[in-house]
């Protein structure tokens, strides 16, 4: 079932109260506590609104409150950065517009041909939902060499990494820290599906996610919130072995919501070495072609 904003404003409210302790906010405790964290009323205490308002937030009966709210209230929770707009976008839900039908997403032909330039960097470009819209031969040969290179040029069975992280066996035997892999995934997928409330595709990707894996059922309901940009990914290739590489997410230009991902290790290092193998081993197998057919 979709969750509506208000539905979710409550869930991310009750889930970052209950982490907080009396004595983490300075709060004088009284009487036996059923549940963790702190009381509703004790919280509007420290954000300075009445009980009454701060119920009715976490009840969904409240909605677009005012700025000088959302950060008394992420004052109060300690929010990090990420959280505050998160919370913010939760609280403050945009007005809906009138949308055209959805066209199938695809990667700028000039964003491919980067992508296929750096043939020795493991690359990948993906839209708003992490659906794969491109990738060079390193970055197939990575993150799903077991599957079909030409699939980004379909957008009725693209590859989604999200999905591939859940419900594809071969892709989770792929990171020696799946579990971070998984909580990283669902934290980014938060933030991303509460700046894209009317995005039809991406609530159907969740609920069947939800429906699939109870794994990403778990996740999802302690409402993790994290933008992942940069960071270190643990690798067990079936085909090199062991390894990581440093990651980073370029954002590309436009308001699609597209990202370049990159995977570079440190020069001269053991992972450097996979790479190159890994890159040797697949360079006869498959020639790069996407951006001419883009």
């Amino acid at each position: 079932m979709k969750e509506t904003m208000s539905e979710t404003l409550g869930e991310f409210l009750r889930s970052r109260r209950s982490r907080l302790t009396p004595e983490d906010a300075g709060v004088v405790s009284y009487g036996a506590r059923r549940v963790p964290g702190l009381r509703r009323e004790e919280l509007a205490q420290l954000a300075g609104v009445s009980a009454t308002y701060y119920t009715r937030l976490e009840q969904g009966q409240s909605t677009n409150a005012s700025e000088s709210v959302i950060e008394s209230l992420a004052q109060a929770l300690s929010l990090s950065v990420d959280e505050r707009e998160h919370l913010r976008a939760l609280a403050q839900p945009a007005k809906k517009k009138r949308r055209a039908p959805v066209k199938p997403d695809n990667a700028a032909p000039g964003a491919v041909r980067l992508l296929e330039a750096m043939s020795m960097v493991p690359a990948v470009i993906v839209g708003r939902r992490n659906e794969v819209l491109a990738w060079n031969v390193l970055g197939h040969s990575l993150l799903a060499g077991h599957t079909d290179f030409e699939a980004p040029t379909r957008p009725v069975d693209r590859p989604n990494l999200t999905r591939m992280l859940f419900l594809d066996p071969h892709t989770k035997d792929l990171y020696r820290n799946w579990r971070e892999e998984a909580l990283l995934s669902v934290a980014s997928l938060r933030f991303i599906a509460a700046q894209h409330q009317d995005d039809d595709e991406l609530a159907h990707l969740i609920g069947e996610l939800t429906v699939k894996s109870s794994d990403f059922a778990d996740l999802w309901a302690k409402h993790p919130v994290k933008r992942c940009v940069s960071g270190i990914k643990k690798f067990r290739h079936p085909e090199v072995g062991d390894f990581d590489l440093g990651f980073e997410v370029l954002h590309l230009p436009g308001d699609t919501g597209q990202r370049m991902v990159t995977h570079v290790a440190e020069p001269g290092s053991n992972s450097a070495a996979a790479v190159a193998l890994l890159a040797a081993s697949t360079s006869h197998t498959i020639t790069p072609s996407l951006a001419r057919r883009t």
